[in-house]
């Protein structure tokens, strides 16, 4: 059982990352290589965790793990599924973590407010 949810995360990463946003990208240049306040922040990362007695994981598109803050960018599609964006980020929170949200135009437009917001959290 365990092999086979590492091998549905690891799959749904290289997805994730072979079609990436151009918000996303954009993001990633930004803060990979601790660009931004000397943090790791990595990409498409999975938080794996047990609810209800069942292993469970969702992708976080970046997350530092030393804040334990997650970052998502929301492109159209997150407009036909707030409720479920609310529950997955009300279950986060409960499990310790914080959840920041950016619309992808915004980081397409204003990067550089998308990253001082960013690091208010740090």
């Amino acid at each position: 059982m365990r092999q086979k949810l590492e091998r549905r995360i690891k799959e749904t990463i290289r997805n994730l990352r072979r079609t990436q946003t151009k918000s996303e990208t954009i993001l990633w240049q930004a803060v990979r290589d601790r660009q931004l306040a000397g943090k790791k922040i990595l990409r498409q990362h999975p938080i794996v965790f047990e609810w209800m007695g069942i292993k469970r994981f969702v992708v976080a598109d970046f997350y530092c793990h030393e804040v334990k803050l997650i970052i998502e960018l929301d492109g159209g599609i997150h407009d036909k599924r707030k409720n479920f964006d609310e529950a997955r980020d009300t279950t986060l929170q409960l499990l310790g973590y914080k959840v920041i949200r950016f619309r992808n135009e915004r980081v397409l437009s204003n990067l550089s407010a998308v990253l001082k917001e960013i690091e208010s959290y740090f």
